[in-house]
């Protein structure tokens, strides 16, 4: 990635881009890219899987970005494979493609994806673009040596702090084909599709339908109650800190904003379906720090702040909600907005450390269609300098 700018490119489109790099101390790339209101995150390629599930991004795109795809055994561009939808496109652009001084790189790098049965559609100068089969019937043929597939005890979806594999993902279930770019429903109509994949919760269907209409609603009384600057200049972006379905987000599709949704690791798996809407996200433990640099976000959202540490195998808190609120300061914006919902008892000891924060605060009740078990506390994130208090 450099800053971001094919990501940029494509807003205008109407494609959103996840571009992540990895820190960079004389670069700062993530940092740009975000400055732009452009949607990126810090990660990088090493022995862990990246925090998104299998099977959900339409093309993979790596410009100049000098990954060794076909050391470590393949097991990068295998990673590649695992996110990339049956039928995505894999885009290499720069090194190693018909580059000086490069050509063993070049030639491993074709016989890698050869084995992984992609198509190369395409080379064009330094670009090349190659097409992932769209099932496993390639693997049952091929005879030379190569990755294989994984055992049926893989479970590709599961991504939070599981190693690298060096054998291929299996491809989705046939009750799952909807999943692969050419079943897929296009854009926009896939935004508020059930996706396929979560088919086999129970009454999916259902619990969809009425969390689509429940997040328009409430983004309604966000705007026109609360007033808040969602839609407007000053809402680039907004991190979403409790997804769930990607209701709150495809609720804002239409105005001038990019949402990331993060789905906490150790709850149920919806990261999937809110990719097969249309929109980004990644898996997070909010126990540890988010990978962004400080002040990237103009507004946070968070519904049921306390479940986000809460352990829930063994009852109480993994972590404590002051260090959580420490980690929100430090990702938003000077004058950002933090919005949290929850119940009165915790929106109290939200209030109460948002003050120790320097946060001003107010509480509102919930929107009238709701039960009213929950308070909503909308805060903003002081302006402030040492100075400024020292005197």
């Amino acid at each position: 990635m450099q800053v971001a700018s094919f990501g940029g490119y494509l807003l205008k489109e109407d494609i959103l881009t996840m571009s992540f790099a990895p820190r960079d101390s004389h670069k700062s790339q993530i940092q740009f890219a975000l400055e732009r209101g452009i949607p990126a995150f810090l990660a990088m390629l090493g022995t862990h899987r990246l925090p998104f599930p299998a099977h959900v991004f339409d093309l993979i795109h790596c410009s100049r970005c000098l990954v060794p795809f076909t050391a470590y055994n393949g097991s990068y561009m295998i990673e590649m494979d695992r996110l990339l939808r049956s039928g995505g496109y894999f885009v290499i652009s720069g090194p190693p493609v018909q580059w000086p001084k490069q050509e063993k790189e070049w030639t491993d790098l074709q016989d890698l994806a050869h084995t992984l049965c992609y198509e190369l559609v395409i080379i064009d100068g330094n670009t090349a673009i190659w097409k992932k089969p769209s099932n496993n019937s390639c693997f049952a043929l091929k005879s030379v040596p190569g990755p294989t597939l994984c055992d049926e005890h893989d479970d590709p979806k599961v991504a939070w702090y599981v190693p690298l594999k060096d054998c291929i993902s299996q491809f989705p279930s046939l009750k799952e084909k909807e999943n692969s770019l050419v079943e897929l429903p296009k854009w926009p109509s896939r935004l508020n599709e059930p996706p396929q994949r979560a088919a086999d919760i129970k009454n999916f269907l259902d619990i969809f339908k009425a969390d689509t209409r429940r997040w328009q609603r409430r983004v309604t009384y966000y705007k026109n109650v609360l007033n808040l600057k969602l839609g407007s200049s000053s809402v680039r972006n907004v991190l979403d800190m409790n997804a769930g379905f990607g209701g709150f987000a495809a609720a804002l599709i239409a105005d001038p904003v990019w949402i990331m949704n993060v789905v906490p690791a150790y709850t149920i798996n919806t990261l999937a379906v809110i990719y097969d809407r249309g929109l980004i996200g990644v898996y997070h433990d909010w126990c540890e720090a988010f990978s962004t640099y400080p002040r990237t976000y103009d507004f946070i959202h968070a519904i049921g702040i306390e479940s986000l540490i809460t352990d829930l195998s063994r009852g109480g808190n993994r972590c404590s909600l002051v260090d959580l609120m420490i980690e929100m300061d430090r990702i938003l914006r000077p004058e950002g907005t933090v919005v949290v919902r929850d119940t009165p008892k915790v929106i109290d000891r939200v209030a109460k450390i948002a003050s120790a924060i320097r946060w001003s605060t107010e509480v509102y009740d919930t929107e009238p269609e709701s039960n009213r078990k929950e308070k909503l506390l909308v805060a903003t994130k002081q302006f402030w300098t040492l100075s400024s208090i020292s005197g």
